[in-house]
């Protein structure tokens, strides 16, 4: 397929995510993958253009109707973004993977970026944290599966596309998707970038329904110790931090939301804003000239 290119003076974005299955639900997840793969480009301060879908299917083995069920979460989750699917490719493979490399536009005299950090900032989160708790409880089928898969899908099928309106609409410098490193993980890559101490406030952060149960019942993935280990030498927890806050900091999310760096002065403009498009935020931390190396990321 050819798209039409984009308007004069407009840049492109683009992006690829592949993901493995959360739940049991074929078109969430398609949904999910799609959602993931879209919000590089929201995060950026972009709008998605066009998509090529990515999937492998043990064909031999399972109807393709489940396939089916994959790809048409993945269309309805482009359709809401207002993107066209151009085609794609699909693979046998033993296991089931599906995603999409996204083609967005941007002002590229407006892109945001995670270096742009700045100390005052104020740090936003629009969607709460967990989806790596859920799916561990869902794979491990414990008691309360089905409402953690529900609830997981709730969010991860979300788009970021309100967000993303917001980000551009006042013009800010500096935002990331937080995913697979976790909250903590991308913010300091952040702070990293923009030569910054990012401090995140552990009283704050939303978590979604039950998470910190199934978490204090163990059920933490292995990829979220091995985030908080990753960032451990460029980390410091403060004294009274809440030991299982301090970890599900970096519990490694699928289709999670925008972390907003605002000027501390526009605060309350963006949760107006994004309110007013019935989109939750938190402030979940603030930004800091940068102390040493070891303290660039503070969990207080």
């Amino acid at each position: 397929m050819v798209v039409q290119a984009p308007p004069p003076g407009m840049a492109l974005a683009q992006t690829v995510d592949v993901l493995s299955p959360l739940g049991n639900n074929p078109r969430l997840f398609g949904r999910t993958a799609a959602a993931n793969a879209l919000s590089d480009v929201y995060a950026m301060g972009g709008i998605p253009w066009s998509a090529m879908n990515i999937v492998s299917y043990p064909a031999s083995c399972l109807p393709l109707d489940v396939l089916a069920e994959i790809l048409k979460g993945g269309v309805e989750a482009l359709t809401e973004a207002g993107a066209v699917l151009a085609g794609g490719h699909t693979l046998e493979d033993e296991q089931i993977k599906y995603g999409l490399a996204v083609t967005g536009i941007v002002d590229p005299a407006w892109i945001a970026s995670n270096t742009g950090l700045k100390p005052g900032d104020v740090l936003i989160l629009t969607k709460p944290l967990g989806t790596g708790v859920l799916a561990t409880a869902i794979k491990a089928d414990w008691p309360g599966a089905q409402e953690a898969e529900d609830e997981l899908y709730r969010w991860s099928t979300r788009l970021n596309a309100h967000a993303g309106s917001v980000l551009r609409d006042m013009a800010l410098r500096a935002a990331t998707d937080v995913t697979g490193f976790g909250l903590g993980g991308h913010a300091l890559e952040m702070a990293k970038g923009s030569a910054v101490t990012v401090e995140l406030d552990s009283t704050a952060l939303p978590f979604m329904a039950d998470v910190e149960e199934f978490a204090a019942d163990g059920l933490i993935p292995a990829g979220t110790y091995a985030n908080r280990r990753h960032c451990a030498c460029h980390t410091t927890i403060l004294n009274g931090v809440d030991s299982l806050r301090a970890t599900l900091v970096f519990d490694a999310q699928t289709s999670g939301g925008l972390l907003l760096a605002v000027p501390a002065a526009r605060s309350d403009e963006a949760l107006e804003r994004l309110q007013a498009l019935g989109e939750p935020g938190w402030i979940v931390g603030r930004v800091h000239p940068l102390r040493t190396p070891g303290e660039q990321l503070l969990i207080a």
